[in-house]
């Protein structure tokens, strides 16, 4: 990892101080805000867990909320303006700037490491907690490349730690419930599954934009970490970033850890023989630098014992899949969703895979009794974030059904869409899991992580 800088080790403090190089009059104005927290009944302290927060902003508080029954004992936020709230908040956890300064002065404290930064960043934190055996919660998608998905979730089964991706419909009661329903044959054979987003609802199909002065509350360095160095902007950071090939996976990246990861649970797919993607572009210098604006990517899967190929079809952006057969016209589109087409029956399904319904209605009403008798093969579990506390209480990663055994092969699904888009329109894969190779040269190069000067996983 990235040397560690004198300067800012000597700013933590003493061991067991915390700093901040926010202004006090910053966070008086942040407590004064409606807290951003609610209340929340703590465990006997017999019971609790000392956990660490990487990236404390954004989708940070939302994983920090999920786990306040716990100690919060660290925050990590390379831009402290932003994680103000979570600083207030939180006054005696010790707090840091730079996540591997966090890391070595209190990470023989911690019994579990959140991190909710930019994808580009994911894999080399997760992995240096990891090697202190620390049990890990990392945001979706796991990684931004191939490569590192397969790294991380070859070390946590090599090393049995305690992991979870923070898809948190893996935990919905109503998807658990949809995926016992297809496995237990109600759709019938499953030949075809739609998939679906508005994303992005951030800028893509664009250059990268100019350059501007740095925030004197932000540590850029340590925000582009293992990325290219390249100067700072607020059209990137803190939240456009997701659009930009060097720190994102756009659309598919965002949301189809919420969204693919239901078929390939009910379905059982493993990895995919061919991988297609669609799209233009109307600026074709934005090439070099995001995402385009829309897509389609189809993945092939093969058949898998008794049971058929399935073609799935990804659709992001402007695009939307085609209205099925039987579909009422009445019934109305979710923003982001699933739709499996099978040979028994049709079911629709929304984001987070809730809401499932076999249509039409007719349909539903026909197979209702035969669905209450499906068995409850999954558990139930009052949050995803639960899971995983509990998990890393009992030391048994399975427990945490989203760890990354499970979750590692499915962001090498969904990024091998992300590549293909990098490679162009009309780019069409075929994936060999065992050698991570595309059958085409360009793409080969973007499965594998390339980290900047200093930086390795």
């Amino acid at each position: 990892m990235h040397r560690m800088n004198r300067r800012r080790l000597l700013a933590a403090g003493t061991a067991g101080t915390a700093f901040t190089i926010l202004p006090s009059s910053v966070l008086a104005q942040a407590a004064k805000k409606k807290s951003k927290f609610p209340a929340v009944e703590q465990l006997p302290p017999s019971e609790r867990l000392n956990l660490g927060f990487v990236g404390i902003g954004g989708r940070g508080q939302a994983n920090i909320r999920g786990c306040m029954k716990h100690n919060i004992y660290a925050l990590c936020d390379v831009d402290t303006q932003r994680g103000a709230a979570a600083l207030a908040h939180f006054d005696r956890a010790k707090v840091f700037d730079d996540w591997r300064v966090m890391l070595e002065r209190v990470g023989d404290q911690l019994d579990g490491v959140v991190v909710s930064t930019p994808d580009h960043n994911h894999a080399v934190i997760t992995m240096a907690a990891m090697q202190l055996g620390k049990a890990v919660y990392t945001e979706k998608p796991l990684t931004r490349t191939i490569s590192e998905a397969r790294l991380l979730a070859d070390y946590a089964r090599q090393n049995r730690i305690v992991t979870q991706m923070g898809n948190q419909g893996h935990s919905n009661a109503q998807a658990r419930m949809a995926v016992e329903w297809i496995r237990a044959g109600m759709l019938g054979d499953v030949h075809e599954v739609h998939c679906w987003t508005n994303r992005p609802v951030w800028p893509q199909g664009m250059v990268r934009p100019p350059a501007e002065p740095v925030p004197s509350t932000m540590n850029w360095d340590v925000w582009l970490g293992p990325a290219p160095d390249a100067p700072y902007s607020s059209k990137i950071a803190p939240f456009n970033w997701r659009g930009f090939w060097d720190y994102g996976a756009g659309a598919l990246g965002d949301m189809a850890a919420h969204i693919i990861d239901h078929p390939v649970w009910a379905l059982e797919l493993g990895p995919p023989e061919r991988v297609a993607v669609e799209f233009e572009r109307s600026d074709p210098a934005s090439a070099k630098d995001t995402f385009p604006v829309s897509t389609v990517v189809t993945y092939r899967f093969a058949a898998r014992g008794n049971k058929p190929p399935v073609t799935l079809k990804w659709f992001d952006g402007e695009n939307l899949p085609p209205r099925p057969a039987g579909m009422e016209e009445e019934r109305t589109l979710t923003k982001s969703g699933t739709i499996y087409l099978g040979d028994r029956y049709h079911m629709v399904q929304d984001c987070y895979g809730a809401s499932p319904r076999i249509f039409p209605e007719t349909d539903m009403q026909e197979a209702a009794p035969q669905l209450k008798q499906v068995a409850k093969t999954l558990p139930r579990v009052s949050s995803h974030y639960d899971e995983w506390l509990a998990a890393v209480k009992a030391d048994d990663p399975s427990m945490a059904l989203s760890n990354f055994s499970t979750a590692g092969p499915l962001t090498e699904l969904m990024l091998l869409g992300c590549v293909a888009t990098r490679v162009g329109p009309g780019t069409v894969l075929t994936w060999n899991p065992e050698t991570m190779t595309t059958g085409n040269e360009q793409a080969d190069r973007l499965v594998r992580h390339e980290y900047r000067r200093g930086w390795r996983l």
